[in-house]
């Protein structure tokens, strides 16, 4: 890399799993230009989130601090600054194309310019009234609205479906192949080649409603897509709260699922067909936009990254969506590219932070990174240096509106072992991951491990009481 400020490209979808991209050892996917990054770039095989939702991921990735160092432990949460701003203060034009999860949802968060989609079925209340997006503008134009629940409500086999349905309208008109197009138009007609750039795109899938287009879905017909049953060890050893979560689902029927306390397998085939569907959309969108970065020059320097905010359990473990500890919502996809790259196709194989995207994207850009923040650059495992990794990685999550029945959750995991940490409660969830990798043996109240136990919480008041003193002053750097 020459000393010019490279050009930094992040690609960020929503709920996408690890297990959805061919290169990654999972061709049941569809995804040739994702497949392009991997085995052109480094890949991470071990990046996990810090928060198993949508906006305090996002907060704690454009913060490069935990959740509870930022003050944003759920969905309902305020954030509106972000790192994003430093790259803006030094000679960087900064734009984001698609999905934040800021709230209000226009903040600038250091922002030139923002051009907003949010999510598929939802609309939310902004200052009185509904916000409207890109997307809901480019709708109206023809005359037409995002479908809604109660849209989606109407099918005679809704209750079968867990929220996957073909896409009803003009294919062009879909959140994600709209968010594509938004974003090689822009590039086609303002990206800049007279300063550096750091453009965002956020696509909103795969993120329920489960809604891909037909010619999508014919792709993976007769597909052999693996689908893990639901054992009843798995089942009996989950904590109330959990419990609790699945009731809440069905309830619910948050983002259009019309959860089951017990799917049909065939149903839940249906389900992950349809979400891989959605993600082979993105791919192609992927690929559209990496030609005009390239047809502009913008790649010759540049830096591309592509991770999702968490995953989804899809059924897995009886849950739905994200909001618990499991490997298949916190393990995320993440793939660094850069032109002539060494290391073509490598794998990084230790623990890393998803919040440790921000950091790296500030150590290429040469502008420094806040003592503040607790994320760590990634640029030497990119750059092909010998690193040990995290000894451990933490997620958290406080309660909203779907996970009520708990205080605050609490994950720590080692390369081995992983606990889930339940505040004011006496249950919890520890794994054995060497022996269990599907977390279906909960060994929180095995006396064996009562050792084992004791350490890994002790670790979670380490590490608290080392955040504390590490991000004491962020406030007063983000002033």
């Amino acid at each position: 890399m020459n000393s010019k400020k490279p050009n930094v490209i992040l690609i960020i979808t929503d709920q996408q799993r690890y297990d959805t991209i061919a290169a990654l050892g999972f061709p049941h996917a569809i995804t040739p230009n994702l497949d392009r990054l991997v085995h052109e770039g480094v890949h991470f095989e071990s990046c996990y989130i810090t928060a198993p939702s949508c906006v305090p991921s996002r907060a704690s990735l454009f913060t490069g601090l935990y959740p509870h160092s930022n003050g944003v432990i759920c969905n309902l949460d305020k954030w509106q600054r972000s790192w994003v701003e430093r790259l803006a203060g030094n000679g960087y034009r900064c734009v984001n194309i698609g999905k934040m999860h800021t709230w209000p949802m226009d903040a600038p968060c250091g922002f030139h310019q923002r051009l907003i989609v949010e999510n598929k079925e939802r609309i939310r209340k902004f200052t009185g009234s509904e916000f409207i997006d890109e997307w809901d503008k480019a709708l109206a134009t023809h005359g037409l609205q995002r479908p809604l629940r109660m849209d989606y409500r109407k099918l005679p086999d809704y209750k079968q479906r867990l929220g996957a349905f073909e896409w009803p309208l003009p294919d062009k008109l879909h959140s994600d192949y709209f968010t594509g197009d938004l974003a090689t138009w822009w590039i086609e007609k303002y990206a800049p080649t007279d300063e550096p750039l750091f453009l965002q795109i956020g696509f909103p899938g795969p993120h329920p409603p489960y809604d891909p287009v037909g010619s999508a879905i014919k792709k993976y017909a007769g597909r052999d897509i693996p689908v893990a049953e639901i054992k009843a060890d798995d089942m009996a050893g989950q904590p109330s709260a959990l419990e609790n979560l699945r009731r809440r689902q069905v309830e619910l029927e948050a983002d259009a699922i019309a959860f089951s306390m017990n799917p049909e397998m065939e149903e839940r085939k249906r389900q992950r067909e349809y979400y891989l569907a959605n993600v082979t959309m993105i791919d192609e969108k992927v690929g559209e936009i990496l030609e005009t970065l390239e047809s502009k020059g913008l790649l010759d320097d540049a830096i591309v990254i592509f991770t999702s905010d968490h995953g989804d359990t899809l059924g897995d473990h009886g849950q739905s969506q994200k909001w618990t500890m499991y490997e298949q919502v916190l393990r995320v996809p993440l793939v660094v590219w850069r032109p002539g790259q060494d290391r073509k196709g490598q794998a990084v194989s230790a623990l890393v932070q998803h919040f440790d995207i921000g950091a790296t994207i500030l150590d290429y850009a040469g502008v420094g990174i806040p003592d503040h923040m607790e994320a760590e650059s990634l640029r030497s495992f990119i750059d092909g240096d010998t690193m040990p990794g995290r000894e451990f990685v933490f997620a958290e999550l406080g309660p909203d509106n779907v996970i009520e029945q708990i205080k605050f959750m609490t994950m720590v995991r080692s390369a081995d072992w992983k606990l889930v940490h339940f505040l004011g409660s006496d249950e919890g969830q520890l794994f054995d991951l060497r022996k269990d990798p599907d977390e279906e043996h909960n060994l929180w109240r095995d006396p064996s491990c009562t050792e084992r136990k004791a350490s890994l919480i002790g670790e979670i008041f380490r590490w608290r009481l080392e955040s504390q003193i590490k991000s004491r002053n962020w406030m007063a750097d983000c002033r």
